[in-house]
C-alpha cells in the first residue's frame, strides 16, 4: 500500500509513514499551527509597518517559516516545533513594535471613560484594528458636524490622547464582531471595516459598508487610498442617528499605567489584600461554550484583580466587578495584540517578588477563534509559560500527539464544563 499523496509505504490512514508529502498527522499538524502562527504575526507586523515600524528579522522569519512547510523540507517534529515555538518569540517581537508605534504615533495610553451608545446627527461607525485608518477619517471629518464612533476592537482607541482629542470621536457602539450584522443594521450611518473579524454583510447595510486595503467584501465597496470622502459623502445621506446613551465605562490600563502602580499593587499583594492576578480574554466568538468566560470572571474572588484583553474582553465587561484594596478588579488592558502588555506586567510582578512567572499567584484563561490568537498563543509558549487554559474547545488543528507535546512541557490544558469547578481547584494563596 502506497500514500495517497506520494510514492512512500502508507500507514494505514492512507499517508506516508515519514511523512514525505507533509500529511503525517503530527507533522501536519504543527505546519498548521506554524502556518496559522504566522498568518496572525503578519497581520500584526502589517499594522506596526503603517505605524513605521518594521523589523528585518521578522521579515526573514516569515520567509523561513513559510519555506519550512513546503513538501520534502523538514520531516522532523523536534526541530518543527522550534520552528512554532520561534514564531512565538518572532511575534513578541511584533507586538513589541506596533505598542511603541501606537504610543509614538498616538500617545501613550491613559484610563478614559467612553460613552457608549449613540449620539444625535450624522455618524461614521469604525471596525477592526487599524488605528491609522481612524486617525485619517478623524481627521478628514474635522468641521463636517459627523461623529465617529468604534466598534469592537477598536475601542480602545478611546484611551489614546492624539484621538481623544477630536471632540467628534463622540464614542463606541456596539460589542464584538460576531454580532455586526445585527449591529450595523441599527447602525443607520456607513461603516468602515479596516482589517480582518468582518463578516459578509446582510443587504440591510451593505450598500453602506466601506473596506480598507486588503479587507473585502461582495457587495461592499472597498478604499485603496487614505481617502474617505466617499464614507463622509454617504454619512451626509444616511438617517442621523438618534441620541441613544447605553453607559458609560473605563478603558485604557495600558502597562505603562499599571506598572505606574506597581508599589501599590506589590504592596497590595504583600498585605494579602491582593491574592491572584487573572488573565482572561482573547478573541470572541459566537460557539456554544463561551458563556463560561463569563461565568468564569464574575466567579473570581474579590480579593483577585481581573486583566483583559482583545474581543473576549466582550464576555466579561458588562459586569462591576468593584476595587481592592484601591485599585480596580477589572482592567481593560486593549487590543489582542495588547499581550505585549500583559505579558510586561507578569515580568514586572515575577521581578518584584524575586520568582518566576510561573510561580506568581496569576491564572491565564485564554479564548481562541483566529490566526492572531494563535500567534499569541504561541508568544505565551515560548516564554515557558505554564499552566494556561484554552477554549472554548481544543484547537482543530492539533493532533492528539501535538497536544500530549504541549500538555507535557507547558501544561495546556482546554478549559473545562464548569467555571465555578475550575475556580475551586485553583491552588489556595497564603
Amino acid at each position: 500500500m502506497f500514500c495517497n499523496q506520494c510514492e512512500q509505504t502508507a500507514n494505514g490512514s492512507g499517508c506516508c509513514e515519514i511523512g514525505v508529502c507533509g500529511k503525517d498527522p503530527d507533522m501536519q499538524s504543527l505546519q498548521e499551527t506554524l502556518l496559522y502562527g504566522v498568518k496572525g504575526m503578519a497581520a500584526y507586523a502589517n499594522h506596526a509597518r503603517r505605524l513605521g515600524k518594521t523589523d528585518e528579522a521578522v521579515s526573514a522569519f516569515i520567509e523561513e517559516a513559510l519555506f519550512a512547510t513546503m513538501t520534502n523540507v523538514n520531516f522532523d517534529l523536534e526541530s518543527l516545533l522550534e520552528l512554532v515555538l520561534e514564531c512565538g518569540r518572532m511575534n513578541l517581537r511584533v507586538m513589541e513594535m506596533l505598542d511603541a508605534g501606537h504610543s509614538e504615533v498616538l500617545g501613550k495610553p491613559e484610563p478614559s471613560t467612553v460613552y457608549e451608545g449613540t449620539k444625535a446627527g450624522p455618524g461614521i461607525l469604525v471596525t477592526g484594528h487599524d488605528m491609522v485608518d481612524l486617525l485619517h477619517i478623524l481627521e478628514q471629518t474635522e468641521g463636517t458636524g459627523i461623529n465617529v464612533y468604534t466598534h469592537g476592537e477598536m475601542l480602545p482607541a478611546h484611551s489614546y490622547p492624539r484621538l481623544k482629542k477630536f471632540k467628534h470621536l463622540a464614542g463606541h457602539f456596539g460589542g464584538a464582531w460576531q454580532n455586526q450584522r445585527f449591529e450595523f443594521t441599527e447602525f443607520t450611518g456607513p461603516v468602515v471595516a479596516t482589517t480582518n473579524c468582518v463578516l459578509i454583510p446582510w443587504e440591510t447595510y451593505r450598500d453602506r459598508l466601506f473596506t480598507t486595503r486588503v479587507t473585502a467584501v461582495p457587495g461592499g465597496k472597498r478604499l485603496k487610498t487614505d481617502d474617505f470622502s466617499e464614507v463622509i459623502a454617504r454619512a451626509k445621506e444616511c438617517d442621523p442617528l438618534p441620541e441613544n446613551k447605553i453607559r458609560e465605562s473605563t478603558i485604557g490600563f495600558h502597562y505603562s499605567v499599571i506598572l505606574s502602580l506597581a508599589d501599590r499593587v506589590v504592596e497590595a499583594v504583600k498585605s494579602g489584600a491582593v491574592k491572584r492576578f487573572f488573565v482572561i480574554g482573547g478573541c470572541d466568538g459566537d460557539e456554544l461554550g463561551r458563556n463560561y468566560y463569563t461565568d468564569y470572571a464574575q466567579g473570581t474572588a474579590n480579593d483577585s484583580i481581573i486583566l483583559t484583553l482583545g474581543c473576549g474582553k466582550y464576555r466579561i465587561r458588562d459586569y462591576d466587578y468593584g476595587t481592592v484594596a484601591g485599585l480596580p478588579r477589572f482592567l481593560d488592558m486593549g487590543q489582542c495584540n495588547d499581550a505585549y502588555g500583559a505579558i510586561q506586567v507578569a515580568l514586572a510582578l515575577s521581578k518584584a517578588f524575586n520568582c518566576g512567572v510561573n510561580d506568581l499567584p496569576l491564572t491565564i484563561v485564554l479564548s481562541w477563534f483566529e490566526q492572531k490568537a494563535v500567534a499569541v498563543l504561541l508568544t505565551l509558549l515560548s516564554l515557558g509559560v505554564k499552566g494556561m487554559r484554552l477554549g472554548p474547545a481544543v484547537p482543530g488543528f492539533l493532533s492528539p500527539n501535538v497536544l500530549a507535546i504541549l500538555k507535557d512541557k507547558f501544561d495546556l490544558q482546554p478549559i473545562g464544563d464548569n467555571a465555578q469547578a475550575d475556580l475551586l481547584r485553583l491552588p489556595v494563596v497564603a
